[in-house]
């Protein structure tokens, strides 16, 4: 009997709609999945994308046992690693699913080499996008720069493939496992502050797209802007670790559309957000520094501001504006922050302390569950106007106009800042505009229970457009 086909899991933490999992089990031999930690190929995780990861692979473990398989979960070099199980084993192949992370790319195309050149079957298939970045391009072959004309183009080319379910047994490879020269991994379920707040893995990916669609999607397009409601799909982490694939949500939306469960017009609002996320994806491949570097080099002069104090407060949700520290607490407390939220957070932290927009990005880099390397990065690009498709440099967000726009009643601010609770509404997002006597009503004291403002909005508004037109 021949080896197995070692089926190396990494961003793709599911058994549906698996094209490298199907294609193993379709081989005609046994499979072994694998898991492998390398924190020497890619940007180190975050602790929180690390508390995620571990519960999603016991998640994962768990479907691999109902189907009569089992993961085994290696820390080291990858290379290395892949190559002695396959020696060992007699394995015949190695099969995954394509990343898109700048580092992954040479080391995937390489190793792929490596394993050819020994005589192994090595395959990569796709899973992690709709569109592979380099299927979309303009009239001039090139990639796009700008996300509507991009999406455009993705809705002409159509999407015709078919999620494919998951098998119901694996056959898996029986044989001893070798002492391999490398450690096991300790990325093991632990538990956080966060359990409370989210389901893993591929079960609780699925539950959260059944929910969103019945409860959820109609009116999806005017409540997605309101932090106040559950108004947002909240599919982001399990999309970021895979285990749910955007090709199985598409058509389980269009279905419910076909079906008119759902208005079309919703529908089209939120398959457009799966859209950025392939276009994020697009940015990243085609500008492989996108993390480290503006995509618009100009704002290479611009004057950044040198500020621990300032960055310490807008970390901890202290800056004096209560729709930014309700998202900088609501970080911290679930690992996820509503997107309008982020953005007027993210503006804030750029325009208003004028702190560079690569300091807040690794910051979310390391709190949110949903953190990957194109949306994070492509996010805090677009916000700080140095990216692609960018928002104007001087579109500023009054903290104070979009906290009463979007949490008109308070109800999301006052959840994560407490402390102002008792102030009228009026004043619920400026408290320095309160009388003295219904602050002290309120049991709100500044700069004791609250502080205040960090910067006054017009003046931070005002240095902003200097700064920006001086480039």
């Amino acid at each position: 009997m021949s080896g197995p086909i070692i089926l190396w899991f990494r961003q793709d933490l599911r058994l549906d709609d698996h094209s490298a999992l199907i294609a193993a089990c379709a081989s005609g031999t046994t499979v072994l999945p694998v898991f492998i930690e390398d924190d020497a190929v890619a940007r180190p995780l975050g602790q929180t994308s690390k508390w995620w990861l571990s519960q999603s692979l016991n998640a994962l473990n768990q479907g691999l046992r109902e189907r009569g398989a089992q993961l085994h979960v290696f820390k080291g070099d990858t290379a290395q690693i892949l190559k002695e199980l396959a020696q060992a084993t007699e394995a015949v192949g190695v099969y995954w699913s394509r990343c898109y992370d700048p580092e992954y790319i040479g080391r995937d195309s390489q190793l792929k080499s490596e394993l050819k050149e020994i005589g192994l079957e090595a395959q990569s298939f796709t899973g992690h996008l709709l569109f592979e970045p380099w299927q979309v391009e303009n009239k001039s072959g090139q990639p796009f720069k700008v996300f509507s004309p991009f999406w455009k183009a993705c809705r002409a080319m159509g999407i015709t493939r078919q999620p494919q379910a998951a098998p119901k047994a694996i056959n898996c490879y029986q044989g001893a496992m070798p002492e391999l020269a490398w450690a096991k991994s300790d990325l093991l379920p632990f538990e956080t502050h966060l359990n409370g707040h989210w389901q893993t893995g591929e079960t609780g990916a699925l539950k959260r797209l059944e929910h969103f669609i019945e409860t959820i999607l109609t009116g999806y397009k005017d409540a997605r802007d309101m932090p106040c409601v559950d108004g947002t799909s909240r599919l982001s982490p399990h999309l970021r670790w895979g285990e749910i694939s955007p090709l199985r949500i598409w058509h389980t939306v269009q279905d419910a559309v076909h079906a008119e469960r759902v208005p079309a017009k919703d529908a089209e609002k939120f398959l457009a957000e799966l859209g950025w996320r392939e276009f994020s994806f697009q940015l990243l491949y085609f500008n492989p520094n996108l993390q480290k570097e503006n995509l618009q080099q100009r704002f290479n002069a611009f004057p950044w501001v040198e500020d621990t104090e300032g960055f310490e407060r807008w970390r901890n949700g202290q800056t004096g504006y209560p729709i930014v520290d309700a998202g900088m607490r609501e970080l911290r407390e679930t690992g996820y922050m509503h997107n309008r939220v982020r953005m007027i957070a993210a503006s804030f932290l750029i325009k208003h302390l004028m702190i560079d927009w690569r300091h807040g990005e690794a910051w979310f880099w390391d709190q949110l569950v949903d953190a990957d390397p194109a949306n994070n990065t492509a996010s805090w690009q677009w916000v700080a106007g140095c990216g692609a498709d960018a928002a104007p440099y001087f579109r500023i967000f009054n903290p104070i106009i979009q906290g009463r726009k979007f949490d008109p009643e308070a109800l999301y601010t006052s959840r994560f800042v407490p402390e102002l609770n008792n102030l009228p509404v009026k004043y619920a997002f400026s408290p320095w505009e309160a009388p003295l006597d219904v602050l002290k009503t309120a049991g709100v004291d500044l700069g004791l229970s609250y502080p205040p403002p960090m910067v006054e909005h017009g003046f931070a508004r005002e240095r902003a457009l200097a700064a920006f037109s001086g480039l």
